[in-house]
């Protein structure tokens, strides 16, 4: 797996949850994660969520820490399980910060508020996730928190740079181990 922090503000809207996004924008090819900062502004018409559509629930943070993830060869089951590794990988290298983040499936709390968002569906021919921690979530929908407004994290690109690389490790480690046992 291949991955980058894109060093330069890009606006989410949903849309960039797509095939081949990241090899056609970045020309990263075959299984990659990506990282970049910006706003955040996903309206109903381009929500994956359904539950979210059904609920009237647009995604809006005035400044969010995107990762994207394109992964092929693999189906939708074992995409919400590499979704939901981002998710414990990102709420580690928090609490290594010292901070007590709370976990409930694929969303992260502090104190109490929404600091996450994210999903995984599946393309034609791949997985694709999207997982956003709110930098101010200034304007979100719901009461949330913010790397920078609540926990006072400054280096963004470090942090994003630290939980690319875990998961890169850990995917790349998963797929070793299943290729150093015996079968039975």
């Amino acid at each position: 797996m291949k991955n980058l922090y894109i060093d330069k503000n890009i606006k989410y809207e949903g849309f960039q949850l797509s095939p081949h996004w990241i090899y056609k924008n970045f020309k990263i090819q075959g299984d990659a994660i990506v990282a970049f900062r910006g706003e955040c502004e996903v309206k109903l018409t381009e929500m994956v969520d359904i539950e979210d559509v059904i609920n009237n629930e647009p995604i809006y943070s005035k400044d969010m820490l995107s990762f994207i993830s394109e992964q092929f060869n693999i189906g939708l089951v074992e995409g919400v399980f590499r979704q939901r590794l981002l998710i414990c990988i990102i709420k580690e290298t928090l609490e290594k910060y010292g901070f007590k983040i709370l976990r409930d499936g694929d969303d992260l709390f502090y104190n109490g508020k929404k600091l996450t968002v994210s999903i995984a569906t599946k393309s034609v021919n791949s997985v694709l996730i999207h997982t956003g921690i709110n930098i101010n979530p200034a304007g979100a929908p719901v009461e949330a928190s913010g790397l920078e407004t609540d926990l006072g994290l400054s280096n963004i690109k470090e942090f994003a740079q630290e939980v690319l690389n875990k998961y890169n490790d850990e995917i790349e480690d998963i797929i070793l181990a299943s290729t150093k046992v015996r079968g039975v």
